[in-house]
């Protein structure tokens, strides 16, 4: 059974890997993920809130290692220092490829990461564009330029495959998609989460908390999926909701190459992850299908001859599925009527 894909370039026997988790944080977790079958690995990011002064500490890092000066570790994640020799461990351990992770939304210092992470051995590297616009007079056209200006200057800096990852709330998310596509982006991957946030009644506090995804969250990539194939030229990958095989097939169809796994591992272990691979071999091998490359796509917007008309019929048919089944019409009355009593 085939089941290899393309995704950022390489040549992969599958397109089931771990994405960013405190598993692959660690080089005993990436080593599991590699003996679990993972395709590849994404380290946790680095976040740009937390390398304050991270021009300065690389500096001192290059020029004098030991007594340099760095952010410390923090829930931000590793400093730049400990991620640097993270990343070297974990290529020295495992085979398969590595892809680096940064979490930011505006151009600083910060992106000179980028160049280091190649040089340190990254394979690729995963740029998080997770944002959240809070001031009515920033536009969306003012927030997707300042990201397009942020991947632009990443790309122009590297020679590794840059993937991208998004976040849904884009007003036209097809439009956003091709400039990423002309900036260079050789991957877009379909979506980062955002956090929850409740209230505490009692103490009129936030509650932060972080769950773990469900398949429930799957259609909403499934529908971007479907939208974006065939449109872009960078591979397409899909994060959140893929739980079971049968999620796994899903995305295929509508398009992905690279599939990305996280709370599924983190739920049930690190063995889920062959698991989701042997049961979309079993579900080829029942629908005589030999290649998992077949299925890409089949159920993307390529196939409909109306896209437009099909999203807004499908609206339609959604809302009339509340209802039910339609109800019986009417029994049909008999014409032959009850004879009149004698008189």
């Amino acid at each position: 059974m085939d089941l290899s894909t393309t995704y950022l370039g390489f040549q992969l026997p599958h397109p089931f890997m771990a994405g960013a988790s405190p598993l692959t944080s660690t080089v005993e977790g990436v080593r599991r993920l590699e003996e679990a079958g993972a395709a590849a690995i994404v380290l946790p990011s680095l976040f740009e809130e937390g390398m304050i002064g991270g021009e300065i500490a690389l500096r001192s890092f290059y020029s004098d290692p030991e007594h340099s000066t760095v952010p410390p570790a923090t829930a931000l994640g590793l400093s730049p220092r400990n991620y640097l020799a993270h990343l070297a461990r974990v290529k020295e351990a495992v085979k398969l490829p590595v892809i680096a992770s940064l979490n930011g939304t505006a151009p600083g210092a910060w992106m000179k990461l980028a160049p280091v992470l190649e040089n340190e051995g990254a394979d690729a590297l995963e740029l998080n564009l997770y944002t959240f616009s809070t001031e009515p007079w920033e536009s969306a056209d003012t927030v997707e330029r300042r990201l397009l200006e942020l991947v632009r200057s990443i790309r122009s800096s590297i020679r590794i495959p840059l993937a991208v990852k998004l976040s849904p709330f884009h007003t036209s998310l097809p439009n956003f998609a091709r400039e990423l596509d002309h900036a260079g982006a050789s991957a877009i991957l379909l979506f980062n989460r955002f956090t929850p946030a409740d209230i505490d009644l009692e103490r009129l506090e936030l509650v932060r908390r972080m769950e773990l995804s469900s398949s429930s969250e799957l259609p909403l990539r499934l529908r971007w999926l479907a939208v974006l194939h065939g449109k872009v030229s960078a591979s397409l990958g899909v994060t959140g909701g893929i739980h079971t095989p049968e999620d796994a097939v899903k995305a295929v169809l509508t398009g992905a190459s690279g599939i990305q796994i996280v709370s599924a591992l983190l739920e049930k272990g690190i063995g889920q992850l062959d698991l989701i691979r042997r049961g979309v071999e079993d579900w080829l091998r029942q629908h005589r299908i030999s290649a998992l490359d077949d299925l890409r796509g089949r159920m993307s917007l390529l196939a409909a001859p109306n896209p437009k008309m099909l999203e807004r019929l499908n609206y339609i048919y959604n809302l009339d599925s509340w209802y039910g089944p339609s109800p019986a019409p009417p029994r049909r009355r008999s014409d032959t009527r009850r004879s009149a009593p004698a008189s």
